[in-house]
């Protein structure tokens, strides 16, 4: 029993070692010369480098008003 066990756990972690693994990221150039590429040209796509991604913050963070202190402008009159 502990031996199937054993088999067991060594084939699940063939399933699932991919998981723990940092993705390949490839060039668009790469991309074009790998399967991935075929598949595209195949079904009639084209290859283009993506934009670059945007900031998520702005230079400069807006400073807010906590939820107890309203902003004395919009208070009501």
């Amino acid at each position: 029993m502990i031996v199937i066990a054993a088999l067991l756990v060594f084939a699940l972690y063939f399933e699932v070692r991919d998981r723990f693994l940092d993705p390949q990221i490839k060039t668009t150039e790469q991309a074009g010369h790998s399967t991935t590429g075929i598949a595209a040209r195949r079904a009639g796509a084209k290859l283009s480098p993506t934009e670059p991604k945007l900031s998520v913050e702005p230079e400069i963070p807006k400073t807010e008003q906590p939820a107890d202190h309203p902003d004395p402008q919009l208070a009501p009159k």
